[in-house]
């Protein structure tokens, strides 16, 4: 490696490499992300990084059982109105 990537080259990389067939996002914990980011980076914290990258909408992230997924903005799945979606198909609304 010649040169380093920044966080947002790193984390976006690893989106795309560490996710398993079929899936659009990764485990930041059971994909091994925290650990090649805190190796990668030399101890940084990768949940301020990635919160930061977050709120600048470069990622998304969902919580999970055990962690967080991470997904690229394009591929995220869509959370908007759920609670909406859900009445419909209760017949409530």
């Amino acid at each position: 490696m010649s040169e380093r990537l920044s966080h947002e080259e790193f984390v976006k990389k690893a989106i795309v490499s560490l996710r398993k067939e079929g899936y659009k996002g990764i485990h930041t914990v059971y994909s091994g992300f925290n650990n090649a980011f805190k190796k990668y980076f030399e101890g940084e914290n990768p949940v301020e990084i990635t919160n930061r990258l977050a709120r600048e909408g470069k990622i998304v992230m969902r919580p999970v059982k055990g962690g967080v997924m991470l997904y690229l903005p394009e591929e995220a799945p869509n959370t908007t109105d759920t609670a909406s979606e859900a009445l419909k198909k209760m017949g409530l609304e």
